[in-house]
């Protein structure tokens, strides 16, 4: 299940956006939580002479001093909380540091010190959703925060589901957060309406087979829907659409029902696995105001590298 947590901080106020859903989460299952700050050398030797010992020495006391500070809060809480200063690249450190340690889940604020922008998540984050391969968890921190850490709770969860098993693979985590918080676990199944692209309007007998093949899908979705619903706690829901869009029905439906957490496989079935995510994850992760738990569902060495990634190994970073 969930053990152990790794909260990446930056010691800005938007990024403890992440706090109170770490302490949600680690009350919840018990886990164990790693508060990590990486603080970024000059990468290239020209600007290394640049960095003044005094002042690095410095920083490296606040910042220990700041991680120390967000271990006691949740020490205070009765929750096991210790600390980690790394030094260079955050994306590079934060994921080896989650691969050798065996982290369960990151949490991430969307955005930090940086400040707020016109992008849905600042780069450092983007960098590491796609490169981790774990599961993830991306907070806004463009919305409200809770300032009472120990009654922050969930309310409604959603889980979209399209009939794999793979996209299944949330829903032991969202079940016991779920009966943890008595919160509303709601699924959602979007039958997709099929494209059929004409320069004329379709004739009765296309438009008449489109038909049946939705009602068809939309048939095998309720009994589905409603095998799933039979395993888990009494305060699930379940929500059949129709739609061409499958990102946007779920994107409408997060908004209409004020879903606190989304939970969600990298993948639909329809999706190349060959990429570390499929369209809706990206979708959300681009354009979504919730926040949102990612968990892988396939093995990370399936994962084609990409050509830019190729290059860089093979010539570095200049």
């Amino acid at each position: 299940m969930l053990d152990h947590l790794l909260l990446p901080l930056d010691g800005s106020q938007l990024a403890e956006c992440v706090l109170p859903h770490a302490v949600t989460l680690a009350q919840a299952f018990g886990a164990r939580v790693t508060v990590m700050r990486v603080l970024e050398k000059p990468t290239t030797p020209e600007k290394t002479h640049m960095v003044d010992p005094i002042n690095w020495h410095i920083s490296k006391a606040e910042a220990r001093a700041y991680l120390e500070g967000t271990a006691n809060r949740f020490n205070a809480l009765g929750l096991s909380a210790a600390t980690s200063l790394l030094e260079g690249s955050a994306a590079e450190r934060i994921i080896e540091y989650a691969h050798e340690h065996n982290v369960d889940l990151v949490l991430f604020s969307s955005h930090g010190n940086s400040g707020l922008s016109g992008w849905n998540i600042s780069s450092i984050v983007q960098k590491i959703v796609l490169r981790i391969y774990r599961p993830v968890m991306v907070v806004r921190a463009y919305q409200p925060v809770a300032a009472d850490l120990e009654s922050f709770h969930y309310r409604r969860l959603l889980v979209p589901l399209d009939g794999t098993q793979r996209a299944e693979c949330v829903l032991p985590w969202a079940s016991q957060l779920a009966v943890k918080h008595q919160a509303q676990l709601l699924l959602i199944h979007v039958v997709r309406q099929p494209d059929m692209p004409r320069h004329v309007p379709l004739t009765p007998e296309e438009q008449d087979l489109l038909d049946q093949i939705v009602e068809r899908n939309r048939v095998e979705g309720i009994k589905y829907l409603e095998q799933v619903k039979a395993r888990l706690p009494a305060q699930t829901e379940t929500r059949l659409l129709i739609s061409p869009r499958i990102a946007s029905a779920l994107h409408e439906i997060t908004e209409q029902e004020q879903i606190d957490l989304i939970l969600m496989s990298a993948h639909c079935y329809s999706a190349d696995t060959h990429w570390p995510y499929g369209s809706e994850i990206v979708s959300f992760l681009a354009y979504g105001n919730s926040p949102l738990l990612i968990m892988p569902d396939v093995p990370p060495e399936t994962l084609e590298q990409s050509k830019a990634q190729a290059a860089a190994q093979i010539y570095g970073v200049r």
